[in-house]
């Protein structure tokens, strides 16, 4: 479709709808209003409402309205609309009649999905999906950088499960690998360090969920499941001829510590992405309620990770207490 320019009256209210959107709703009942712009008058009329069964010369006329670039929809059905596109989350990238918040929210809301999906069957076709829809996201933000403060005022604060824990690691961990980098930062790169924050904890798909619901202390063979979940990870990864370094260095070291207490390996020897990854993991996990915790707020987790300095490298946890004690994300959700 053509994307015309949206007259300045209807503009916050209402925006064009996508074509492929519009063929993706039910043909007949489409769950959303209509809307047709009328230059005679220079207003939207009424078209069809929810729910209203529609003729087969409604539809073809639909269709027509749409390239045309005359078919709008109200924001008030934002959520509707929202939903198509996170099953086509390349739309984002063409549809200029979304705010940069609506995206953001989409993009989140798509990728947590994908997931969700992944977490549950870590296989190629379904990790061919969320890569597609990995590197919408990517595209969008290296298009912007500035982006990253849309998506950080969106971490995920609700309840813990790894697909949220796994978005948080993802915004947390780009900020952190992007910020310092400004005009040196290769597109390459950055889309492999988002690629490898977002899976680093496949292998915890491998862990049974009561292990990880239970908020009394794990039996030794219990945390041994735990204990080995990089492992797991990576070898899922290396199935999934996803062997670049910085996906290695996720998987196997976002538990390391720099004194050598974390796990599975208990080294010293940390690379500086797997610093940067094991700070976005705990904060990721710490601004989230789990079980065995409340979840704290960002600024009181990145003060406590800042302090823990013989675990965790200051030259990560400083920049991110900094940014939000300074507010430089605005106000966190």
């Amino acid at each position: 479709m053509a994307v015309l320019p949206v007259p300045e009256n209807i503009s916050e209210e209402y925006y064009q709808i996508s074509e492929a959107i519009l063929s993706s709703f039910p043909k007949y009942r489409p769950p959303l209003d209509f809307f047709v712009f009328k230059d005679t008058i220079g207003q939207l009329v009424s078209y069809s409402r929810k729910g209203d069964r529609l003729s087969n010369e409604q539809v073809e006329e639909l269709r027509s309205l749409c390239l045309e670039g005359d078919l709008y929809v109200s924001r008030k059905d934002h959520s509707v609309y929202a939903e198509h596109i996170v099953k086509q989350l390349d739309l984002v990238l063409v549809d200029q009649n979304l705010k940069e918040a609506e995206v953001a929210d989409i993009c989140l809301k798509g990728l947590e999905g994908r997931l969700e999906e992944f977490f549950s069957q870590p296989v190629k076709s379904v990790f061919d999906s969320l890569y597609v829809d990995s590197m919408v996201v990517l595209e969008y933000i290296w298009t912007d950088i500035h982006r990253l403060r849309l998506f950080f005022r969106r971490l995920r604060r609700a309840e813990h499960s790894l697909a949220r824990q796994s978005i948080n690691s993802f915004i947390v961990g780009l900020w952190l690998f992007s910020s310092p980098k400004n005009e040196e930062l290769r597109r390459k790169d950055f889309d492999q360090a988002g690629q490898a924050l977002l899976c680093k904890d496949v292998g915890m798909a491998k862990v049974p969920p009561f292990i990880l619901s239970k908020t009394s202390p794990l039996k030794p063979e219990e945390r041994e499941k735990i204990l080995t979940h990089p492992l797991a990870g990576y070898k899922i990864m290396h199935k999934l001829d996803q062997t670049f370094d910085r996906m290695r260095q996720a998987c196997l070291e976002h538990h390391e510590r720099l004194d050598g207490s974390g796990y599975p390996q208990r080294t010293k020897d940390i690379s500086s992405f797997g610093r940067l990854t094991a700070v976005a993991d705990a904060f990721s996990a710490i601004v989230q309620k789990r079980p065995y915790a409340e979840a704290r707020e960002p600024e009181e987790a990145a003060r406590e990770l800042s302090q823990d300095r013989t675990r965790f490298d200051p030259a990560f946890t400083g920049p991110l207490l900094a940014a939000l004690v300074s507010e430089s994300f605005g106000k966190l959700k």
